[in-house]
């Protein structure tokens, strides 16, 4: 997967932080302060920054403004600061989006994949193999050694999603929020079928259940 500079300067946060990411398969490179985060992000390399903006010493604003200079890298500010002044600035210094605390481990997830995936780092193959059964996700199509799999796009998007986040735990809500869209009147056992489905036709395994939470994806690609 990626490797992501975490720059953040409360250690419980830094330690669930990178404990969460690193279960979606990601390299962690933790930087406690903003001198730290600038000689780790020279000395290796580097595909996101997760940067707080209250950090001893260099501020994380200015951190930003030091990474931008040299780099087009991926960065997500997550901060406590709330005011319009902050945010207004750490986007007209070209930060990429723009998290408060407390936030959502989840979503923090999500937005690493969104960016990885807008860079071009966090993009899946074209096609993947699951033993005997190939998954075109460019041609929306599937099949083994026999014959085409009779499969919808939609379980194909949802296939796509799961190994995205990788060892990450979707909510029902969260997987029809990316799928149908927040309006859409889709009970949340629909996803339980496109789930059942999937396991079925695809004869996968790795799809997890986590009960009274959603699904993820375990395996490796």
């Amino acid at each position: 997967m990626a490797a992501l500079l975490i720059v953040e300067d409360d250690r419980p946060t830094s330690e669930a932080v990178c404990e969460y990411l690193k279960e979606a398969g990601h390299t962690l490179l933790p930087a406690f302060d903003g001198a730290e985060a600038l000689r780790l992000f020279e000395k290796e390399k580097v595909d996101l920054v997760v940067l707080d903006i209250m950090l001893p010493g260099i501020t994380g604003l200015a951190v930003l403004h030091e990474l931008r200079k040299k780099s087009e890298v991926p960065i997500l500010m997550l901060t406590a600061i709330e005011d319009e002044w902050t945010q207004v600035t750490s986007f007209d210094e070209r930060a990429d989006d723009y998290m408060t605390k407390p936030f959502s481990m989840v979503l923090l997830g999500r937005r690493v994949t969104a960016l990885l995936r807008r860079s071009g780092q966090g993009g899946l193959p074209g096609r993947v193999a699951f033993g005997e059964v190939t998954v075109d996700f460019s041609g929306y199509a599937a099949w083994d050694k026999d014959r085409k799999i009779d499969i919808t796009p939609k379980e194909i998007d949802l296939l796509r999603l799961l190994m995205e986040h990788k060892g990450l735990v979707l909510t029902r809500g969260q997987i029809l929020d990316d799928l149908w869209g927040l309006d859409a009147p889709i009970l949340e056992r629909t996803v339980d079928t496109y789930i059942k489905n999937l396991r079925r036709k695809l004869r996968l395994q790795c799809i997890t259940t986590v009960k009274g939470i959603g699904y993820k994806y375990e395996a490796k690609i």
